[in-house]
């Protein structure tokens, strides 16, 4: 499935993430039904739910945009391939982009940054997130290519 074809035959029913989004792993293209963490700069979320069961999902991760730490690293992104996610999407940073590059996973996101987060426990999972002028909700459907990213209430064909 590519991104431009699903907007083609669908457009009516996508919603298009617009964020300048880079492509970090060593997947380009990925789908899957979304999970949701909102955390600014303290990724204690984002470990709980890569260290969950991803069943071919897909995390976005609103980090608030920022860029002053990473969201997302390598042992993280590990832990998701070792545990079935198909993606993670990141508004903000991520690190260790060379490994994360080698790994069967589909990452964006907006840049990199060596440092890490805090981990203090803040942020919440499975909330709706408003980013990149559209809503994603957990439950929604994605679909993520190097042309971007699309959104949709369910999946489509």
């Amino acid at each position: 499935m590519n991104t431009c074809d699903l907007c083609d035959r669908h457009e009516a029913m996508l919603r298009v993430l617009a964020l300048p989004l880079r492509d970090f792993g060593g997947r380009l293209a990925f789908q899957g039904t979304v999970s949701t963490v909102s955390a600014f700069e303290d990724n204690s979320r984002v470990r709980e739910a890569v260290a969950e069961p991803g069943l071919g999902r897909v995390l976005v991760v609103d980090g608030g945009g920022s860029l002053r730490r990473a969201m997302l690293g390598d042992m993280l992104a590990e832990k998701a391939v070792e545990n079935g996610w198909s993606g993670v999407i990141v508004h903000g940073a991520i690190r260790d982009s060379a490994a994360i590059g080698q790994l069967a996973l589909g990452v964006k996101a907006l840049a990199t940054c060596p440092m890490k987060t805090e981990k203090l426990g803040r942020g919440e999972r499975d909330v709706v997130l408003a980013i990149g002028g559209v809503v994603v909700r957990p439950g929604d459907w994605l679909c993520a290519d190097g042309d971007g990213v699309v959104i949709a209430d369910h999946a489509l064909a």
